[in-house]
């Protein structure tokens, strides 16, 4: 029987686990197994040629009981309703396991970004947040950039709110430019919290970090940055890949050599002194830590038996499959899941938006001191609730993400 691959029944079925193994009130399950609001709009954009075209435009918005919603938004073909709402249930969870004060958000714009200029990119970004402008703001959902957005689009998009609001309002958005607002340490924080957690389970399980052989799956920003690191702690990067080619040689690659190899090439393709591997084949090589850091659904019921690293840290949303989790725990493979391993990224982002509310900014180290504090401290939490209740982590970070957000419904009366 294939796997349900649908993100949105995923997520729900984690929630109720969780919520069933607590003990915690039902109600719980019911408020958090979707959004409290979903947006869908569309707005007409003027495109270079003088045409109008008309874009379609998502905003889900899960779980406020923390905090403001917080959440990506992403430029991409494929923007769909139900990933939308998934994505958003997972950043509230993310938000909750590390201790950042926001419920969950997500969405985009459903567009080819590589078939727009950079007029009509930034026409559509002013366009996209003015049609939202009554749903956002730094009290009510602050969104971030994702995938195909990055820190110009950040700015166009504070820029128009600004304009709409008749005021300066950097606090809207994160993942800024700095020079308005944005955050030092932001465009390494997802990749570096993924380090910071899987350097503390390698101390748990009294390993030695010289002695790891890493696979990281994705070289974009995350997986490059994480392999930098970790290379950096002494651990041998044996794999990588991109959406081009996949290398791996078993006596290591140094991640500063094949980053500038990919910025002369366009790709890891072909990186002297490597072989070529397939994605599948990079899952499953022989590796001590196993970095996700690409797509949804990448460990499956299909690969998850054939794989050999002994820690998998997702610094990808999403990346292994219910049934394939069950798999990888009785094969004793410790999975720290993504809304640990990549809370870096929000985390950071909760610092710019405190940072923009002060208008008061910290110096690249405290921003990375403060978040590695966080970082750990969650790791702690989810690794000692992992052996109280004898699951693998992800239940272990559902566990004290939803604790967390049934205390809050408690306190604000949500519940009986």
């Amino acid at each position: 029987m294939s796997e349900n691959l649908n993100i949105y029944h995923i997520v729900q079925r984690q929630i109720k686990e969780a919520v069933e193994m607590l003990g915690v009130d039902f109600t719980v399950y019911e408020i958090l197994k979707q959004p409290q609001n979903v947006l869908e709009v569309s707005f007409p954009i003027k495109m270079d040629d003088g045409s109008i075209k008309v874009f379609r435009g998502l905003r889900s918005q899960h779980c406020d009981v923390l905090g403001p919603y917080k959440g990506g938004l992403r430029f991409h073909p494929t923007v769909e309703m139900d990933e939308s709402k998934a994505l958003s249930m997972w950043m509230t969870f993310k938000c909750a396991v590390v201790g950042v004060p926001y419920g969950g958000a997500k969405g985009g714009v459903e567009c080819n970004p590589k078939d727009l200029s950079q007029r009509e990119m930034e026409r559509l970004s002013r366009g996209f947040i003015k049609k939202i402008a009554n749903f956002v703001g730094p009290e009510k959902d602050i969104p971030a950039p994702d995938v195909y957005t990055n820190p110009q689009v950040m700015a166009w998009m504070m820029d128009e709110f600004s304009n709409v609001r008749g005021y300066n309002n950097f606090g809207l958005i994160t993942g800024k430019p700095i020079i308005v607002g944005g955050s030092k340490g932001r465009s390494e924080a997802t990749g570096r919290g993924c380090v910071y957690v899987t350097r503390e389970a390698v101390k748990e399980m009294d390993w030695n970090m010289e002695d790891m052989r890493v696979v990281v799956q994705g070289f974009g920003n995350a997986g490059r940055i994480a392999a930098k690191l970790l290379h950096d702690m002494g651990a041998t990067i044996v794999g990588t890949n991109d959406s081009i080619a996949g290398v791996y040689n078993k006596e290591g690659i140094n991640p500063y050599d094949l980053e500038n190899f990919k910025e002369e090439t366009g790709s890891v393709k072909d990186y002297p002194g490597s072989e070529h591997v397939t994605n599948d084949e990079l899952l499953t090589a022989d590796c001590d830590i196993l970095i996700p850091a690409a797509l949804e659904n990448q460990i499956t019921q299909a690969n998850a038996g054939q794989i050999k690293a002994k820690i998998i840290s997702e610094a990808a949303n999403g990346p292994t499959t219910p049934d394939a989790d069950k798999i990888l725990y009785e094969n004793g493979i410790l999975t720290i899941p993504d809304i640990l391993a990549n809370a870096g990224g929000v985390t950071v982002s909760y610092f710019e938006w405190v940072q923009n509310l002060q208008n008061f900014y910290w110096t690249e180290d405290e921003v990375n001191n403060r978040m590695e504090e966080m970082m750990v401290s969650a790791f702690k939490n989810c690794f000692k609730a992992r052996e109280g209740y004898g699951v693998h982590m992800r239940t272990a970070a559902y566990l004290v993400a939803i604790q967390r957000l049934a205390n809050a419904m408690k306190i604000r009366g949500w519940l009986n």
